[in-house]
């Protein structure tokens, strides 16, 4: 059945809600660590997806997806690993907080990237809302630098990996828009699991992980991960990207907050007011853009 506006909002709220738990879980992880947990997550949703598109395409789709996919359906896969893994990788150098926020610059960078290489014309709220949230930004950075904690810069910065892989991958999914046969890019998020995993497995302690850390990464690989990627994609298919831009920033808010008070990890003065120029510019700028075509 077609989908409502109103159902595709909410299901972009969902879909936030689950993505923003990442933080407060692994702040409960036992023995589990950066390359370990890394590993596990991806391992964990790359099945879940491979046996939810099975469900859904038919079990012929993973041999479509891996065989047939062609160069687009890989470099998108080759973005959503570079997300997994900067994610919880950051997540173990950083406060959540801090990677959240970082990670909120995806719809701005993409404006950029969709102006360089597509040749679309930005407007003057998006240039302002690029000013404003790279002062934020610049806080932030500034005050980890002055902290003299090398960790923390080093997480913010593995942090940013990902709204830059998010850049290029909304740039390639607006450039096939164009095709007259653009492949199912759903079955990229699969290839970005399993590039992932394979890509931390050299590195990782598999064995590492207590039976208690599994059963949450089993948790982050199917309910923060895999659902919540296929929940979104199906309310792309209904909302404006504007509209998914703003809802998306959810997650930084229930992120954040899941943080405060499941692992008493209170964000700093630095990402509150950074990440509150970040947010107020993002929110802005779409906002705007929400006016304008409506």
């Amino acid at each position: 059945m077609p989908m409502t506006h109103r159902q595709a909002v909410w299901l972009t709220v969902a879909a936030a809600l689950l993505w923003s738990v990442a933080g407060v879980v692994t702040r409960q992880l036992e023995s589990a660590r950066g390359f370990d947990i890394t590993f596990w997550r991806s391992s964990f949703s790359a099945t879940a997806l491979a046996l939810l598109l099975s469900g859904l395409r038919g079990p012929a789709v993973l041999r479509q997806v891996l065989l047939q996919g062609g160069r687009a359906l890989w470099l998108s896969g080759l973005c959503w690993a570079v997300m997994f893994t900067a994610f919880m990788l950051a997540l173990t150098l950083t406060s959540v907080a801090n990677v959240l926020v970082t990670m909120a610059l995806g719809p701005l960078l993409t404006a950029l990237g969709a102006r360089a290489v597509l040749g679309h014309r930005l407007a003057p709220r998006t240039w302002g809302a690029i000013a404003l949230a790279g002062v934020g930004i610049a806080w932030m950075y500034g005050h980890a630098m002055q902290a003299g904690d090398p960790r923390q810069l080093l997480g913010t910065a593995v942090a940013l990996c990902v709204p830059v892989a998010v850049a290029v991958n909304w740039t390639l999914l607006q450039h096939l828009r164009g095709s007259t046969d653009p492949p199912d890019m759903l079955g990229a998020v699969l290839i970005g699991s399993l590039l992932s995993a394979a890509v931390m497995l050299p590195l990782a302690q598999p064995s590492a992980a207590s039976l208690h850390d599994l059963s949450l990464l089993a948790l982050l690989g199917t309910v923060q991960l895999a659902i919540p990627c296929l929940m979104a994609v199906a309310a792309a298919r209904v909302l404006a990207a504007a509209e998914i831009a703003l809802l998306g920033l959810l997650e930084v808010v229930f992120g954040v907050l899941w943080a405060w008070l499941g692992a008493n990890e209170a964000p700093s003065a630095a990402v509150l007011g950074g990440g509150a120029l970040v947010l107020v510019a993002l929110a802005g700028n779409e906002l705007l853009a929400l006016r304008r075509s409506g």
